[in-house]
């Protein structure tokens, strides 16, 4: 009976006790359902950020090829622009040539005005085209929201000035 006196004999009869305790409590069981609770918000969080992410690349792929269009869209304007421009200035060339071989005999300043009216026009149109390049370069390095605004403005411009 010595073994009573022993501290090792009194942890291992209060750890018996301590573990029947929490069996009849029924500790185990609460602890268990919370675990799986926890776990069960776990899995719910990880799919929901999941379902997030998917939308993310979703958003960004629509934002890119949005992106890639506005490129191309405004590089067809610039090309459709340069060869407006270069067609306006050959026409206006051929019909002052036309115009310069019937009309010789015609003073000095009609010749005059119809060289200037040419210089604007071909002007105006040098201007048209760099202000669609600049709106190319500039719709390469702004946001999609702003470069689709800028895009949008530079297509009124070019129709106004072109009609």
């Amino acid at each position: 009976m010595d073994f009573l006196y022993t501290p090792e004999f009194w942890v291992a009869v209060s750890f018996f006790l301590f573990v029947a305790g929490v069996l009849y409590l029924g500790v185990h069981k609460k602890i268990a359902t919370a675990l799986d609770a926890r776990a069960a918000a776990i899995a719910k969080e990880i799919e929901e950020a999941k379902h997030l992410r998917e939308e993310a690349d979703k958003v960004l792929a629509d934002y890119r090829e949005k992106q890639g269009n506005a490129a191309k869209e405004a590089q067809d304007i610039v090309d459709l622009a340069s060869r407006e421009a270069q067609a306006l200035a050959a026409e206006t060339s051929r019909s002052m040539k036309e115009h310069f071989d019937r009309r010789m005999k015609l003073a000095e300043d009609k010749i005059g005005r119809a060289e200037a009216e040419a210089l604007r026009e071909v002007r105006a149109a040098a201007a048209d085209a760099a202000v669609t390049a600049a709106q190319m370069i500039i719709a390469d390095k702004l946001t999609p929201e702003t470069a689709d605004k800028l895009l949008k403005q530079g297509i009124d411009t070019v129709k106004t000035k072109l009609n």
